[in-house]
């Protein structure tokens, strides 16, 4: 028998405004039509001028409290992922821990971008199996809309990035039968600092020069976000099917064990050349991209949330969680839920 982690309870939440192509066309200069054949997308979430990341992170968290039939005291660690907080300083974590009434509760703010729900879920296992903590609350959380150029000059990257949050509550438990028992499985974790540049937000930041932020960073458009589309999607399709692979191994799996595949959601057209690469079918890699877009960090959590709605995420089923991100970092997940 040994000590391991398991998922209790899912949560997902998404802004009410939602913004579909046809709000973006004279915004951007683009058209319904080629953002649908470039990612997949249809519609997103947009948050509206009060809501703070910490905000849509505590709507995840009280529909996975909730699920996972708890008392919010029973939390006593916070993992949340984002690249996107309310502040530079503290951590988003701070304010969820407070927006739910858990004083003294430890937490981490997890920067990885798109893997940053998979990092804070190894994070949050480790501790569990340790017996170090009992209940921990992990999300992933973003508002990316206000750090968006919603004019043509973005359009590369505003068309993609949206707002929304996922959150899972993850139990210690004794695993007796490893076939049969839920547990994390195994996650595995890499990172390659050589790609930092290729997707980035440059300012506000400390490395440019003598201020974090300046005029002339606003006016070269520094402040948003900067992606190399191309060497994205070619790492992507690369790294994610090598980590699958590799945690597959670990666990002693095959392909065909897993019943559900949570892929990052930056483009359907990566998850379908992974699917087609690998010989999965595109029914078990559940999809959301075309009505919540790119939320980063919460892509897995959402997409798991919406599964369990849909009733197509049930007990007892081998899933995976897979994603490439910013850093580059690329992570993999498997779980008996």
């Amino acid at each position: 028998m040994k000590k391991a982690a398991k998922i209790t309870g899912i949560g997902g939440y998404v802004p009410t405004r939602v913004i579909k192509n046809t709000d973006l066309e004279k915004m951007l200069d683009t058209t319904d039509e080629w953002i649908q054949q470039r990612t997949g997308i249809v519609e997103r979430h947009w948050a509206t001028d009060d809501q703070g990341t910490s905000d849509l992170a505590v709507e995840a968290a009280k529909i996975a409290i909730q699920n996972a039939k708890i008392d919010v005291k029973q939390i006593d660690l916070i993992v949340v992922a984002t690249s996107s907080p309310d502040m530079d300083l503290p951590g988003c974590a701070s304010f969820v821990q407070a927006k739910l009434g858990l004083p003294g509760v430890p937490y981490f703010d997890i920067r990885q971008a798109c893997s940053g729900f998979i990092y804070g879920v190894s994070l949050a296992n480790q501790y569990l199996s340790s017996g170090v903590y009992k209940c921990a609350l992990v999300v992933g959380a973003e508002i990316q809309s206000k750090a968006l150029d919603k004019t043509p000059n973005g359009k590369g990257t505003s068309i993609i990035f949206a707002d929304g949050a996922g959150a899972v509550i993850l139990q210690a438990t004794d695993v007796k039968d490893e076939t049969k028992d839920p547990h994390i499985l195994t996650t595995k974790l890499h990172a390659d600092g050589a790609g930092a540049a290729e997707l980035c937000i440059q300012a506000p930041g400390c490395g440019l020069g003598a201020e974090r932020i300046t005029h002339e960073m606003i006016d070269a458009g520094k402040i948003y976000p900067q992606m190399n589309g191309r060497l994205v999607f070619t790492h992507a399709v690369t790294k994610m099917p090598e980590v699958l692979g590799e945690a597959l191994t670990e666990a002693k799996l095959t392909l065909s064990e897993v019943d559900m595949h949570f892929f990052h959601q930056a483009n359907v057209r990566i998850n379908q050349k992974i699917c087609e690469d690998m010989g999965i079918p595109l029914e078990r890699a559940h999809t959301t991209i075309q009505k919540f877009g790119n939320t980063t960090a919460a892509t897995i959590p959402l997409g798991m949330y919406d599964a369990y709605q849909a009733g197509k995420l049930k007990n007892g089923m081998t899933i995976s969680m897979v994603a490439f991100g910013a850093g580059f970092t690329w992570a993999s997940a498997l779980v008996r839920y």
